[in-house]
């Protein structure tokens, strides 16, 4: 079953749940499909007075942050040996090429990286942990985790269900067209937001060398 059509299926107090659930386990460390069942709920809340997209994003922003938070304090407590031991069970998302990769991105980008990982699915899994592993300042890691999942769960949340409004007449005559037209918006909204947010960490990049 597609995941909006089964989201259609649970009431509204469990969407929100799971929603903040799949977000925080994902923003811990656990590779789970967050920004999927955040899109599929933000288009349902579209298309469905029961869900309320303020309560939907402000659980997805909840999740967001206390995911990482926890994926933080255990990343601190468990430093390099976690991540060992995270690459022999997630041995695709947690392996020693996307660990170096990540660790790069961190040494040079620092909070930053925490912030603008929120858009990259990559970084969003290792954030937290990564954060607590190299022992980043807490404050840091807070402000650039709070931040971050504000703007990435409340502002996806917007984004999707706006679109979903806009979409709605398309709906009402050309059910698939409007869904798939619906997504394909949604879908490159994020995807200019994430390149945004490379282009970002890029040019912070290019500008460390001139500051030396």
């Amino acid at each position: 079953m597609h995941v909006q059509e089964w989201l259609e299926t649970v009431p509204a107090v469990a969407v929100y749940a799971l929603v903040g659930l799949v977000i925080g386990l994902e923003s811990l460390g656990i590779p789970l499909p967050g920004e999927i069942i955040l899109v599929s709920s933000a288009l349902l809340a579209s298309q469905h007075g029961h869900i309320d997209p303020v309560v939907l994003g402000a659980s997805a922003t909840a999740g967001a942050i206390i995911g990482d938070s926890i994926g933080y304090a255990i990343g601190r407590k468990g430093g390099r040996p976690l991540l060992a031991w995270l690459g022999k069970k997630f041995p695709k998302h947690f392996s020693e090429g996307h660990i170096a990769t990540a660790e790069r991105s961190f040494e040079k980008w620092g909070m930053w990286a925490v912030f603008f990982g929120r858009f990259v699915a990559l970084l969003r899994i290792f954030a937290g942990p990564l954060a607590g592993v190299l022992r980043m300042p807490y404050w840091k890691f807070l402000i650039a985790n709070v931040l971050g999942g504000i703007v990435w769960a409340g502002g996806t949340t917007a984004v999707i269900y706006y679109v979903g409004i806009v979409a709605e007449s398309w709906l009402k005559r050309f059910s698939w067209l409007g869904l798939v037209a619906a997504v394909l918006v949604g879908l490159t909204s994020m995807l200019v937001l994430k390149r945004r947010a490379k282009k970002a960490g890029e040019n912070r990049e290019a500008a460390e060398p001139q500051a030396l």
